[in-house]
């Protein structure tokens, strides 16, 4: 049983005609009178009774008539679908993302897709970068927002922002007072440190920073958030090395201040799977890359 075979009949059995419905179809009356033969003989069952006279459904073919209706109107909506994907205006995009996103432009750019494409189905996962790239290799995501450069070869990545990394320290600290810091000014100080295991690429670069500086931080605690790291210095539990975009956090008892100097700097990398391009993804990427270069630009 083909589509083909479904149409022809659905066709035949609302006008009851071989004439007008071939006419209807733009073709001839001996190939829609073989089409009806074949999903007869496919069906098991006569499906019209016809004679000089008339042509009418029999019982059999009332009953096909209500299920072809319904499976052409599938396969239209299905055909319609997969058009709208290709055209990008639906789908569903499933998205990871490290916690600093969300003070890089991340929502607004968002907000602003959506409001494009209001019949992409979104869903946001904060993920750290190496549970981002394990998913995405797994395709249980289509694109993901991450702090590393290394990536496995079945994926490609672009690179999105480099920010200098600020000093956060609590309120009442007495580096606090001072508008720029020097990293050797927290050679003495308790450090909330990134995890190791969260994102090897931004526990090291912390570490070569304070290096660099002459010194091995004296790490107390360590965290696998962006925003936990900013929370425990908010509570006097130590000093710690952010990306800027953390300045816009805005919790309570915590300060920032810029480093007198270049150090390594903080990336943020849109990541997805190689492959035949995915025009949502595209489209998305494209969104965010903006919207992080008009929040730097606003920061300059």
């Amino acid at each position: 049983m083909e589509l083909r075979h479904l149409r022809y009949f659905s066709v035949l059995a609302e006008e009851l005609h071989f004439g007008r419905a071939a006419r209807r179809l733009s073709i001839s009356q001996p190939p829609l009178s073989v089409a009806i033969r074949q999903l007869e003989e496919s069906v098991g069952a006569r499906l019209f009774e016809r004679n000089s006279k008339e042509v009418r459904l029999t019982h059999a073919g009332e009953a096909l008539r209500i299920s072809a209706r319904r499976l052409l109107l599938q396969a239209e909506e299905a055909a319609l679908e997969a058009r709208d994907v290709a055209a990008g205006s639906a789908g569903r995009l499933r998205i990871g993302f490290v916690g600093a996103m969300l003070y890089r432009g991340l929502p607004q750019a968002l907000r602003a897709f959506q409001a494009r494409h209001p019949a992409v189905r979104i869903t946001l996962a904060e993920l750290n970068s190496g549970v981002q790239i394990a998913e995405l290799l797994h395709d249980r995501l289509d694109l993901g927002f991450v702090h590393t450069s290394r990536m496995p070869p079945e994926l490609q990545h672009r690179l999105l922002l480099s920010e200098p990394f600020v000093c956060c320290l609590p309120a009442g600290h007495a580096l606090a007072r001072k508008r720029v810091l020097a990293p050797a000014d927290l050679r003495s100080q308790p450090f909330v440190l990134f995890s190791r295991e969260a994102s090897p690429d931004y526990h090291e670069r912390i570490l070569s920073i304070c290096a660099d500086a002459g010194f091995l931080p004296e790490v107390r605690h360590e965290v696998r958030h962006w925003l936990a790291v900013v929370s425990l210095v908010s509570q006097g539990m130590g000093v710690a090395l952010v990306p800027q975009a953390m300045r816009h956090s805005a919790l309570r008892g915590a300060v920032f201040r810029p480093l007198d100097r270049a150090v390594a700097q903080s990336e943020a990398h849109g990541v997805w799977r190689s492959g035949p391009p995915n025009v949502l993804v595209e489209r998305l990427l494209q969104g965010v890359a903006e919207s992080l270069a008009a929040e730097a630009r606003s920061q300059a």
